[in-house]
């Protein structure tokens, strides 16, 4: 099975693994509430949208240098 879009082009977007699945899973949480709401069908699963989503440059995020 071929990940899309490939899983190390998103990692070197978001700096790590780690931001990369926080930044993921809380883009798929308003994915779903916004699915909800609107009681629209699910076409794709939310975090591959919200995957989708962080691989085309449309979601961003401010990291922090400790």
């Amino acid at each position: 099975m071929m990940n899309k879009p490939p899983i190390d082009e998103l990692v070197k977007k978001t700096g790590n693994k780690y931001v990369l699945s926080i930044l993921a899973a809380k883009r798929a949480k308003e994915i779903e509430a916004t699915r909800r709401e609107e009681l629209a069908s699910a076409d794709r699963k939310a975090i591959s949208i919200a995957l989708d989503e962080i691989y085309n440059g449309e979601i961003s995020f401010k990291g922090t240098a400790e």
